[in-house]
């Protein structure tokens, strides 16, 4: 099972796509590029992940080699509002997935940087591709600042031995990424839709209520501490700078 591919020079081409396998939702982020987080590719993702609320569960996945390479620096590097905007559309999309009401696994298909790591931090279980990929959050060696909702997944989801050197930018392959908590298991390339698709099945048996209680009960403080915050988190986050 491949992920979806789409005509780079085809500016039609959806950039998330959503199939059912047997109960189990897969979105599939292709940009037919590195998968950058641009409004467009964000929003779309969001929806997704509102139109599979009820499968049995989702599976998140990247296309060939290309898990997501971050937010869009086009935008980024412009700062100000757009910037701003950009990040809010991001912690939307990345809450969506935390706290959302069925669970879900990340079919890491390659890179997964910044941005892209969040998403695995966001995510329930997260099975990576094997291969010559990085993991990571490599924000302050290029000048930027990692933003509190960033820093909050990554305290949750991240090794404390690890977190350390995680916050100073440190990336990691995916035998590594296991080890510091980005990625859980690393199969074979070409399997890792596969894998995930079947770590998902039996999933399906994760009560809804159950689920959603548990989201609260686990996530809940880090979800709203990061919604409360949001303003002024991406006051102090002026990548022009």
């Amino acid at each position: 099972m491949s992920s979806p591919e789409t005509d780079p020079n085809d500016d039609t081409s959806p950039p998330v796509t959503v199939t059912d396998h047997d109960g189990v939702a897969v979105v599939a982020m292709d940009d037919g590029k590195a998968n950058a987080l641009g409004h467009h590719l964000l929003g779309a993702l969001s929806s997704a992940l509102d139109d599979v609320a009820d499968a049995d569960a989702v599976v998140v996945a990247g296309r060939p080699g290309r898990f997501s390479a971050g937010f869009d620096l086009e935008v980024m590097k412009q700062g100000g509002g757009d910037a701003r905007d950009l990040l809010a559309a991001g912690v939307d999309a990345f809450l969506k997935a935390y706290m959302h009401p069925r669970p879900v696994v990340a079919a890491c298909t390659g890179h997964a940087i910044a941005a892209g790591a969040i998403v695995l931090m966001s995510s329930d279980v997260r099975i990576g591709a094997d291969g010559d990929f990085k993991v990571g959050m490599p924000e302050v060696t290029i000048g930027m600042p990692l933003p509190f909702f960033a820093t909050e997944l990554m305290r949750d989801r991240l090794s404390p031995c690890h977190l350390g050197a995680a916050l100073l930018g440190r990336m990691v392959d995916p035998a590594g990424a296991v080890e510091v908590g980005y990625l859980d298991e690393v199969v074979e390339a070409d399997r890792v839709l596969d894998v995930a698709v079947n770590r998902a099945r039996p999933l399906a048996g994760v009560g809804r209520g159950a689920l959603l209680r548990t989201r609260t009960t686990s996530r809940g403080a880090v979800a709203d501490a990061i919604r409360t915050g949001l303003v002024e988190d991406l006051s102090h986050f002026d990548v022009s700078a």
